[in-house]
């Protein structure tokens, strides 16, 4: 498995936990040596610093399955990351993301503004918002079969006001 945008790599290492090849890539080498700190006793993560679309460009080998927990996908063209990703996935394999919701009218690329301390100018990032079935038909359109695009709301109570936009994709034998 692999999981673009894995952080601090609890999804990862759960993974690797129960045997499974467990590999990861993030651009940032602060979250990655938490990752290494956290879950040093967890045989089988493989941890990769560095941007995710290179890491698929690279040539990797084929996964049963690609992942991304409101990471790399929801920060990186679709026209880009979804063909990255189909090639990087064997016959069957499945792609899943998570992200945000889009905000009704804001589609396509959008900033955000991520705060870094009072003292520096927050980082801006690009992210990618479409409705659900836009995403399914950019799903489609780039090769994958049985898509799904679905809206979780979010839980009834807590801080938390925002649901979960999850995707998910097979490629074709």
């Amino acid at each position: 498995m692999l999981d673009l945008g894995c952080g601090s790599g609890g999804n990862l290492a759960h993974l690797a936990a129960l045997g499974m090849r467990a590999v990861g890539v993030d651009l940032s080498p602060v979250q990655l040596d938490k990752a290494r700190t956290r879950w040093s006793d967890v045989p089988g993560l493989e941890l990769h610093q560095g941007d995710a679309l290179a890491f698929l460009e690279d040539g990797v080998q084929p996964f049963h399955a690609v992942y991304s927990v409101f990471g790399a996908a929801y920060f990186t063209d679709p026209a880009r990351m979804l063909p990255a990703v189909h090639k990087a996935l064997a016959p069957g394999g499945v792609f899943a993301m998570s992200q945000r919701p889009a905000v009704e009218g804001c589609y396509g690329c959008q900033a955000s503004y991520i705060p870094r301390g009072p003292e520096t100018d927050p980082a801006v990032v690009k992210r990618w918002d479409y409705t659900p079935e836009s995403w399914a038909g950019l799903f489609a359109a780039n090769g994958f079969d049985d898509v799904t695009a679905v809206v979780l709301p979010a839980p009834p109570r807590g801080p938390l006001r925002i649901g979960t936009l999850l995707l998910r994709g097979v490629r074709g034998t």
